[in-house]
């Protein structure tokens, strides 16, 4: 049974920082692209960013690029979301996610969900 555990999530002032941890299990990690997603009371979810599991190259919305960083350590099955310079338009419940394919048009498996809550 694959699961995916997200954590980490909280409430933080602007300007503050937070890392969301997901931890998997039931699936070989290694060969795993791991994605982040979050979404916003009355929005969309939308695609936060994702590391492929082929040269760990990552990618990122515009929105965070240059403030969010996201990594992956293949020993512990676990992806991380580094957030810094958070802003309130942050706060939204995020998600992590994870496929087999280099570039997942819809990603397999799912988490539950961590909020985080951005306060100005």
């Amino acid at each position: 049974q694959v699961q995916l555990v997200e954590s980490g999530g909280g409430l933080v002032q602007a300007g503050g920082s937070l890392r969301l941890s997901c931890e998997v299990s039931g699936l070989t990690f290694s060969r795993y692209t791991m994605g982040w997603f979050r979404q916003a009371p009355g929005k969309e979810r939308e695609f936060v960013a994702t590391i492929i599991w082929v040269g760990s190259i990552t990618r990122y919305a515009n929105s965070v690029k240059g403030r969010f960083t996201v990594s992956r350590d293949n020993a512990k099955n676990t992806s991380y979301l580094q957030m810094n310079s958070l802003k309130p338009e942050d706060t939204a419940v995020y998600y992590c996610a994870a496929d087999r394919s280099a570039s997942p048009g819809e990603y397999a498996y799912w988490g539950q969900g961590t909020q985080v809550t951005v306060s100005s």
